[in-house]
């Protein structure tokens, strides 16, 4: 069982990488957007079919939400007016869907927060990975993507291996009992390898010095956002948050640490280097 999904999973990655590199790398930025924004709405849906179970109407709301949302930042990125719109709106708007689905009241607190929450860390944080493209020039732009997506698949890589191979102590047991203090630092290691990489490599235009940063806090903080994702997969009762791509799961499964790394990356992008 085990080969099979590492055969499936390579597969996957054997079409989709370079796929993905292509319209990085020669597509226009719209393009690369539309893939973003299609990847936000999908998982959307994956996360409203958890927090809404049973109600279609709710999820394609959400969905809707999540994708204006994504829209929204990408366009209107330097307008603090619309910017400051999407929050204040958006806890207001999770709340008046509920009041409309009102359904099993138990569960009406849940959905709530999954509203407010759902369009801004799915839509939003998924589309920096446009606005990365987008701001910077040229192959630069384009080279901060792949970092954001290396130091994603570099901590997760690299804890797999180190939690595999020398994996004792458990990390947070209640929320993922497979990860492993050991896993945890050589995820940092994987993805601090990653990110000097770039600096030497595709991406000179980032200080070393800035690389080793981005690498160590890139990997805790994308580390939290799969421990995130785990709970709430957890607290739902779902394995995988979908079936979409073979050996993989789902969109969200995929994309938990990236949808801090990317933003993570982005802010440091704009505010320090």
């Amino acid at each position: 069982m085990a080969a099979s999904n590492l055969v499936s999973r390579l597969a996957t990655a054997a079409v989709g990488v370079p796929a993905l590199l292509a319209l990085l790398y020669v597509g226009p930025a719209w393009g690369f957007f539309a893939l973003i924004a299609l990847a936000g709405c999908v998982g959307a849906f994956e996360l409203y079919s958890m927090t809404h179970p049973t109600d279609r109407v709710a999820q394609g709301v959400g969905v809707i939400t999540c994708l204006l949302t994504s829209v929204c930042v990408y366009v209107f990125a330097e307008d603090a007016r619309v910017l400051m719109t999407l929050v204040l709106l958006a806890p207001i708007v999770g709340m008046l869907v509920v009041l409309w689905r009102l359904g099993d009241i138990e569960t009406t607190a849940l959905r709530v927060m999954a509203g407010a929450f759902g369009p801004l860390y799915v839509g939003g944080c998924l589309t920096t990975l446009a606005l990365l493209r987008k701001d910077f020039p040229g192959a630069q732009g384009a080279g901060y993507v792949v970092l954001a997506l290396g130091l994603a698949w570099g901590s997760d890589t690299g804890g797999y291996f180190a939690g595999r191979h020398l994996g004792k102590r458990k990390l947070y047991e209640a929320v993922s009992p497979k990860k492993t203090v050991e896993g945890s630092v050589g995820g940092v290691l994987g993805a601090t390898l990653v990110a000097v990489v770039a600096h030497f490599w595709f991406l000179p235009s980032l200080s070393l010095g800035h690389a080793l940063v981005l690498g160590v806090v890139g990997a805790l903080l994308g580390q939290l956002g799969d421990l995130g994702e785990s709970l709430l997969k957890r607290s739902t009762g779902v394995k995988d948050s979908g079936a979409i791509l073979p050996g993989h799961g789902g969109i969200l499964d995929r994309v938990d640490a990236l949808l801090v790394t990317s933003t993570v990356v982005y802010l440091y992008t704009r505010w320090i280097v």
